[in-house]
């Protein structure tokens, strides 16, 4: 056999083989009915140094990394906002929190509560269900309490979890006295640790997709945990005491906290297999936002955490597994946000995203290509109480240069990412030009966000309305 023969038939190999792999485009999707499953599991205030795949940790989660080592592990992606109800409403959009009306978080205190989760944009369970899909979530909402904004009411088939913020406890489930647990619109009572219930009804509901093979399914399974209050059941407190007794107290505990958390999240993935539904099921794991410092939870190698617009406030685990499709072991270092999978769903879906989309499709990437089209990341908060004074401050990246604000009432400072990623050399007083370059273009993003009222309409009484007629 000639050289040349043998080195046809290696390239035709290489491109079988590189075939097998990459996801099928919209159109082969819809066209062969094999369009994906999506299985989206997020979790909470989770730090990127709290995932052991990414570098040697003081905690284990050894399902978590099987999921990565099984697919497409990235590097470079950060949450939304830093913080939980804006990134979520980023990334059930696609759009940028503020231009949805959730530039902060949304709490049961109406007093305390800075977003309005605007009712007239779709969300991605809205355009998967256009799309034939059945669409779930278990566990934590966040992004309103009564009508127009329950998840039943902004495109989920089912909903089991919890309408709040955060809980008072995992144990008794409650939020300043109140019970927002719900099945759809019922209000319900269960026993047992919250993350034990997400785990449970997330099975529950994978087990009941799976006798409906013919229609793909959505399921965004929100885990509470590892938010604070650091509660994880005693026995895995004890093990991890009794493995690494030179742990404080609150890391002990933060540390048995996520491990559980991991577990529980190795259960679903199993139950995922056992029902025949991994080979054709999108897994994607991520969190909403950095971890929270003083509950000791580990954002290394990046500088600070929650709340933050530095990086260990906005960079998340972020995963990626389909099997076959995504090559196992693979990684990418692209720079996105959370929300990037609002698009890369629709595409795999076979539904044409938007045009006015702030998200970007990652199945490019996903195919083992390279995105190279220049992006501004921006990120918004707004807050209450004396130290925000329900004013909110931003963060723009643009290439590798961040300008950011971690209050309303500090100067800007400016990072070359590059030179400088854990943010400790502020260059804000030397580079002048750029802190005015990156601020025109924030302002054009503030003014963007500021067409959306993030309280909810006041209705005005009948009588007033008559008397403008």
């Amino acid at each position: 056999m000639g050289s040349k023969y043998k080195l046809t038939i290696l390239i035709i190999a290489a491109a079988i083989l590189a075939a097998a792999l990459r996801p099928a485009t919209a159109d082969e999707t819809t066209v062969s009915g094999r369009a994906p499953n999506v299985l989206l599991i997020i979790t909470d205030d989770h730090g990127y140094g709290d995932v052991s795949t990414y570098h040697e940790s003081d905690v284990q989660t050894p399902n978590i990394d099987r999921l990565a080592a099984g697919g497409m592990l990235f590097t470079g992606m950060r949450a939304n906002c830093t913080v939980c109800s804006p990134s979520r409403a980023a990334l059930l959009t696609g759009r940028y929190a503020d231009r949805v009306g959730v530039p902060g978080v949304i709490r049961t205190q109406p007093e305390n509560s800075w977003g309005y989760f605007d009712p007239r944009v779709p969300t991605l369970a809205n355009e998967l269900k256009a799309a034939g899909y059945h669409t779930g979530i278990v566990g934590k909402w966040h992004l309103g309490l009564e009508s127009p904004n329950t998840p039943n009411e902004r495109g989920f088939d089912t909903f089991r979890g919890f309408l709040g913020d955060m809980m008072d406890s995992y144990a008794t489930h409650a939020r300043h006295g109140n019970n927002y647990l719900r099945h759809n619109s019922e209000v319900i009572t269960a026993k047992g640790h919250a993350t034990d219930l997400f785990t449970d009804w997330a099975i529950d509901h994978l087990r009941e997709r799976a006798k409906q093979p013919a229609q793909p399914f959505f399921l965004y399974l929100a885990y509470n945990a590892p938010h604070f209050p650091i509660e994880p059941p005693a026995e895995w407190l004890a093990k991890v005491k009794q493995r690494a007794p030179q742990l404080s107290d609150k890391r002990a505990s933060n540390v048995a906290f996520v491990e559980h958390l991991d577990d529980r999240i190795g259960r679903v993935l199993t139950a995922l297999k056992e029902a025949g539904l991994e080979g054709n099921t999108v897994v994607v794991f991520t969190a909403d936002n950095g971890g929270s410092l003083p509950h000791g939870q580990n954002n290394a190698p990046w500088r600070d955490g929650k709340q933050s617009h530095y990086d260990g406030g906005l960079r998340v685990p972020f995963m990626v597994r389909w099997p076959g499709r995504i090559q196992a072991g693979s990684r990418s270092n692209y720079a996105g946000l959370n929300f990037d999978l609002f698009p890369t769903f629709l595409e795999l879906a076979g539904r044409q995203p938007a045009a006015d989309l702030d998200a970007v499709s990652l199945v490019s990437v996903l195919r083992g290509e390279t995105i190279n089209a220049p992006r501004d990341l921006y990120f918004v908060r707004r807050e209450g109480g004396a130290a925000y004074g329900g004013k909110s401050y931003e963060a723009l990246i643009r290439g590798e240069w961040k300008l950011l604000q971690n209050d309303p009432f500090s100067p800007l400072e400016l990072y070359n990412l590059k030179a400088d990623p854990q943010e400790t050399n502020n260059l804000a007083k030397v580079n002048i030009k750029m802190v005015q370059e990156l601020s025109a273009a924030l302002r054009k993003h503030i003014q963007r966000g500021g067409s959306t009222p993030w309280q909810a309409p006041v209705i005005a009484p009948q009588s007033a309305q008559d008397s403008t007629k």
